[in-house]
């Protein structure tokens, strides 16, 4: 396994619709898991798309810590794995919620967010998966799906003067219906 290099914002292959892994057995997408496992645990991340190493594929990572489990359906905080995913809303509400990024060292900001979504796709061993998500793991997992579409959290967000340093991010009053913590992804 290795540590990879997590690209930033403003190179290309952020901005990009990631392609569909079509053999996910294979030795090469295995070695890839791996090495995003480890480089998500590395930078202490909640969770890594492949676009963010330079990979323009749709898979990520992530993990729900346990300071942020919201109950029953949260996994535990070990990584999970998400390939070809597909992710809809599960009715309209929505809420607020400051994040980060790996690819947006040093920022933080308020991003729009459905409470509630289904997710589906396939587990490293190809395997179907599929569930409803809400609270912090539905955040992440959408912040991840985002990065799959060329997606950064700044071009979701409604308010910019909510984008800030993560020193002054910490100043802001969390808001009525906002989750007041972040996790970079």
């Amino acid at each position: 396994m290795a540590i990879l290099k997590i690209a930033r914002m403003g190179h290309p292959v952020l901005y990009e619709r990631a392609a569909r892994v079509e053999d996910i057995s294979s030795p090469e997408i295995q070695r890839l898991i791996d090495d995003m496992l480890e480089t998500v645990a590395d930078a202490s991340g909640a969770g890594l798309a492949a676009p963010q190493v330079y990979r323009s594929l749709r898979m990520f990572v992530w993990r729900v810590p346990a300071s942020r489990s919201e109950g029953a359906e949260d996994p535990s905080a070990e990584m999970q794995v998400l390939i070809n995913p597909e992710i809809t809303p599960q009715g309209d509400g929505m809420v607020l919620r400051r994040e980060g990024c790996l690819s947006i060292t040093g920022l933080q900001g308020w991003v729009p967010r459905y409470e509630r979504i289904r997710y589906a796709g396939c587990d490293r061993s190809g395997q179907r998966i599929e569930g409803v998500a809400s609270g912090f793991r539905a955040n992440v997992m959408q912040h991840e799906m985002d990065h799959l579409d060329g997606i950064l959290y700044p071009m979701r967000m409604t308010d910019l003067r909510l984008l800030a340093f993560d020193e002054e991010a910490m100043r802001f009053p969390p808001f009525k219906g906002q989750d007041a913590g972040g996790e970079r992804g």
